[in-house]
């Protein structure tokens, strides 16, 4: 790929990278590869689209605390279910291990910088303004619920979409808002002796305060249609706000990446048809542009096929369409460089492309696929007198290897040159964690040359090795975690960017099981003789 600061006359302060849609996992890969890159160039911070005050907890990880544990951080640090990510657990331990002796100006930080809530739901402020108050030395937790009540009446959907039902204009969230305005006022009085820990009760009073507001836009008696445009809108502005505030704390340290959906990004309006009503509301991304002009740079993603989300390739005639026929590679392309097409349909898996997203974008980020099982199997049955076994009970496999993959060459079965796995082996093989959704392994036959010249030692010697290596890693290529001894190496999801590495592997293990074979023939022609 072009080195992304090439893309850019003066690297920008906040650098957005979008994706066009949640699920494809490549896009999280490339972001990591991107950020780390970026590390290497003085960028120090990246936000993502989840929780701020979760993301406090992310980032403790991150720093190297000893009493938050990799689970919890995950679990916990991510909202919106983010945590679940392959690719974000490999951004924490990667953050992580940058930041390990590493003075405070070098050090990476995590930030979230949604605000809590969810389109559809938001909580109750109690948990948040409870932060506060302790951090402050203040007991006001009778005061605040007995405003606060049942929790349901804050958190039920029907809160949100019905006026009537909204608790966002009552007298209790009004009494709300001004406690949460005077914790504001008084974390500020306190700044100056209490410094420790003040980001982060900040943290949770703006969080406190967001959910308030999020609740008395709920409460505005809207038509449906209106309401979704100014709930949107509202969910974006308090988005930008926290934009600018992680600005503010890390200005003075470096630049910030800041990955989201496309549509938290772009610079202009976001739009949207709904029951024949065409509303539009400012993005994050529009209103942060607008504030800080040529500092804030956004890179949209765009995307060729998603065997995991059911995406098929785009038609020639579209935008993606016609990136996809430049290159079978991810890639940066400046939005300039990129045609007029025609628009892909959008199904609400995928925000495809279109005039207005390129006319504001400063570039793209288009990956042609990304990769299953099967898009690794069509590489290997490719390579000449290759053959697959699918594990299954109609073969006598047993049930916990049911869908692996074999590739083999010639009719020998005993041993394959590939494999593609998707499940654990209890007591034996979990070291990668393949239970997690969506996570498979690519195995390798490296023999014992190509084996010690990748990794420093021969296969011999992995046992003394093996805790240099984390096998849940993704798109690095490692010892087998079973089967080094024999010369196997493994990769865990090989993102699309990592294929030609891939490739060149498969080439090798490939050699050798060609070689075995007319071996074997030729020994089996040597006895017939």
């Amino acid at each position: 790929m072009t080195p992304l600061l090439d893309l850019f006359a003066v690297p920008p302060s906040l650098l957005a990278l979008g994706e066009p849609t949640h699920g494809e996992s490549a896009f999280l890969q490339i972001r990591n590869e991107v950020f780390l890159s970026l590390a290497e160039h003085g960028y120090r911070s990246i936000a993502l689209e989840s929780d701020r005050a979760a993301g406090l907890l992310a980032d403790e990880f991150v720093q190297g605390s000893a009493t938050v544990p990799l689970e919890r951080a995950l679990t916990e640090g991510f909202s919106h279910g983010f945590g679940a990510a392959p690719a974000n657990r490999d951004l924490l331990l990667r953050m992580r291990e940058w930041n390990a002796g590493r003075p405070a100006a070098e050090r990476l930080t995590l930030h979230g910088f949604d605000a809590p809530l969810e389109l559809e739901g938001a909580p109750s402020p109690r948990r948040h303004l409870g932060r506060v108050c302790e951090f402050l030395g203040l007991d006001r937790s009778a005061e605040i619920d007995d405003l606060v009540g049942d929790e349901t009446r804050w958190s039920d959907p029907a809160a949100i979409w019905e006026p009537g039902r909204s608790v966002g204009c009552s007298a209790d969230a009004q009494r709300l808002r001004v406690i949460a305005d005077d914790l504001l006022t008084e974390l500020y009085l306190q700044a100056p002796r209490r410094p420790e820990g003040w980001q982060a009760a900040f943290v949770h009073a703006m969080s406190a305060v967001a959910v308030l507001r999020y609740h008395a836009a709920a409460a505005a008696p809207l038509t449906q249609e209106a309401r979704f445009a100014r709930l949107a809108g509202v969910r974006d502005a308090l988005m930008a706000e926290n934009l600018l505030a992680i600005r503010s704390v890390e200005a003075h340290r470096g630049p910030t990446v800041v990955f989201a959906h496309n549509t938290h990004l772009q610079r202009h309006l976001s739009t949207m048809t709904m029951a024949g009503t065409d509303l539009s509301w400012a993005g994050a991304g529009a209103i942060v542009s607008s504030l800080l002009g040529d500092r804030y740079a956004v890179i949209v993603g765009s995307l060729g096929a998603s065997p995991a989300l059911g995406i098929d390739t785009p038609a020639p005639s579209t935008y993606e369409g016609r990136l996809q026929q430049e290159g079978t590679l991810p890639r940066f392309v400046r939005a300039s460089e990129i045609a007029a097409a025609e628009r892909r349909t959008h199904d609400y898996r995928y925000f495809p492309l279109d005039q207005a997203t390129i006319d504001h974008a400063d570039a793209v980020l288009h990956i042609p696929t990304g990769v299953d099982a099967a898009t690794l199997a069509e590489r290997i049955l490719a390579l000449p007198g290759v053959e697959q076994v699918v594990a299954s009970e109609e073969n006598g496999s047993p049930e916990g290897a049911w869908g692996d993959r074999f590739f083999h060459v010639g009719p020998d079965r005993r041993q394959p040159f590939a494999t593609i796995v998707e499940h654990d082996v209890p007591g034996f093989d979990e070291a990668s964690q393949l239970d997690r959704p969506g996570v498979l392994r690519l195995n390798l036959d490296l023999g014992r040359t190509e084996f010690e010249r990748r990794f420093g030692f021969p296969p011999k010697d992995f046992e003394e090795h093996r805790h240099e290596f984390d096998f849940a890693r993704l798109d690095t290529v490692v010892p087998h975690p079973g089967y080094a001894l024999y010369g196997f190496a493994s990769v865990v999801m090989p993102g699309p960017h990592l294929l030609p590495e891939v490739d060149q592997l498969l080439a090798v293990a490939h050699a050798r099981a060609v070689d075995r074979h007319e071996r074997a023939v030729r020994r089996a022609a040597g006895k017939q003789e």
